[in-house]
């Protein structure tokens, strides 16, 4: 008779593997939910940032005038999803 080999145990990789699918299975269905939240938030940022090119009075301009060469390739994206037809900045046509 042989005698029986304890099991091994577990590696970590195992682990990473269980913990990324308990991960997914909690995250999986706010999803979405996460995802519009987070562009509810950024076209919010967009519109602080362009605020001033829109002829909103900014407080805060002095800051976010900085801000103004991160956000540009962004503008297309956010003004067709609020409906504009065409930029809303002067001297900047992405259409």
């Amino acid at each position: 008779m042989t005698a029986r080999q304890p099991a091994a145990a577990p590696g970590p990789g195992r682990f990473r593997r269980v913990a990324a699918g308990l991960r997914e299975f909690y995250h999986a269905p706010y999803r979405r939910t996460l995802a519009r939240a987070r562009q509810e938030e950024d076209d919010l940022f967009l519109m602080v940032v362009l605020a001033e090119a829109l002829g909103v009075p900014n407080p805060a301009s002095y800051y976010t005038i900085e801000l103004l060469p991160a956000v540009y390739d962004r503008v297309h994206d956010w003004h067709r999803r609020m409906g504009l037809d065409r930029s809303p900045l002067e001297g900047y046509s992405c259409c």
